[in-house]
C-alpha cells in the first residue's frame, strides 16, 4: 500500500534531487544499522518523505555522509539522517512486522509469517504506538473481511495509523502532524483501492469501489476524493514554520502524489 509518496523529479533541480537522494539512502543506512539487512527491505519513499518532513520541521542536527552499499558498491553516496531518522526507521519497521502478520492472518502466507519474526521488532519506547496501530489493523481487517463499502470509513482507518506515524513527540507541532498523516493515509488508502480495482475484480478480493465502479462519473468522483484529501493535507503542511527543503517537500505533495495516478 505504500509507494505513493514520491518526487516529482523531472520538477526538481539537480541539487534538490541529490538532497532528496541523501535522505533516502540515508533512511536506507539507518534502517540497516539498526535492523540489519531486513531493516532494509522495509525502506519506502513514503518514509523517506516523513523523515526530510520532521527533519526539516524541529531543525535537529544533521549528518551528512559518503557510504558505498550494496546497492552502489562502487561508488560512495550522500546519506543524510538526524535522531528523527532513527525515528522514522523504528516507525517504517514496525508497521512492516504488523503488515506481515496481517497478511499471514489474511491469506496464512508462511513468507509473510517468517518475514514478521525476522523483523523481530520490539521497542518499548513505542509501546502504546505499537498497540494502538495493532489495535487499527485488526479493525481494517475487520472491515475487509466483511466486505465494508464505505470508503470514509475503511481509508479512515489507514489515516488514523499514519497519523500515530507522523508525530514522534507531543507538543505545540502535533496536531497538525497528527491531521496532515490522517489525510495523507486517507489519500494512500483510496488511491491503492482505484489502482487495484480491476485486480481484485478478477480475483474477487475486497475492495470499497466495487459496488459504485460502474456508476456514471466514478473516475471523477475518485479524482474529487483525492484531490480534497490532499488539499486538508498540504492546507496542514503550509501551516508548519519549515523552511529546509520545503520545495523538495512541496514538489511531493502538491506533484508527486499524483505520479501513480497519472500512470
Amino acid at each position: 500500500m505504500f509507494g505513493y509518496v514520491v518526487i516529482n523529479k523531472p520538477e526538481l533541480k539537480f541539487k534538490e534531487f541529490d538532497i532528496y537522494k541523501g535522505y533516502y539512502c540515508g533512511l536506507c543506512h539507518t534502517l540497516k544499522k539498526r535492523y540489519g539487512l531486513r531493516g532494509q527491505f522495509t525502506l519506502t519513499y513514503d518514509m523517506t518523505f516523513l523523515s526530510m518532513l520532521l527533519t526539516a520541521l524541529y531543525e535537529p542536527e544533521v549528518f551528512q555522509e559518503q557510504h558505498r552499499c550494496m546497492a552502489h558498491p562502487t561508488k560512495k553516496h550522500l546519506m543524510i539522517s538526524s535522531k528523527y531518522t532513527d525515528y522514522v526507521a523504528d516507525m517504517n519497521v514496525l508497521l512492516a512486522h504488523f503488515k506481515a502478520i496481517d497478511d499471514w492472518k489474511d491469506d496464512h502466507n508462511v513468507l509473510k509469517l517468517a518475514f514478521s519474526k525476522l523483523l523481530k521488532w520490539d521497542n518499548s519506547d513505542y509501546k502504546q504506538k505499537a498497540d494502538d496501530i495493532a489495535h487499527l489493523l485488526d479493525e481494517l481487517n475487520r472491515c475487509e473481511h466483511k466486505n465494508e463499502q464505505g470508503i470514509d470509513v475503511v481509508s479512515g482507518i489507514f489515516g488514523k495509523i499514519m497519523a500515530i506515524l507522523f508525530v514522534p513527540v507531543n507538543d505545540c507541532w502535533s496536531a497538525t502532524l497528527e491531521r496532515m498523516g490522517f489525510f495523507l493515509g486517507k489519500y494512500i488508502y483510496i488511491l491503492d483501492a482505484y489502482k487495484d480495482l480491476e485486480k481484485d475484480i478478477k480475483k474477487n478480493s475486497y475492495n470499497p469501489f466495487k459496488s459504485i465502479c460502474n456508476d456514471e462519473g466514478f473516475d471523477d468522483k475518485i479524482k474529487q476524493m483525492l484531490t480534497m484529501m490532499i488539499a486538508e493535507c498540504t492546507k496542514e503542511f503550509e501551516s508548519l514554520p519549515i523552511l529546509e527543503n520545503a520545495n523538495i517537500l512541496r514538489n511531493i505533495l502538491y506533484a508527486g502524489v499524483w505520479t501513480k495516478y497519472y500512470e
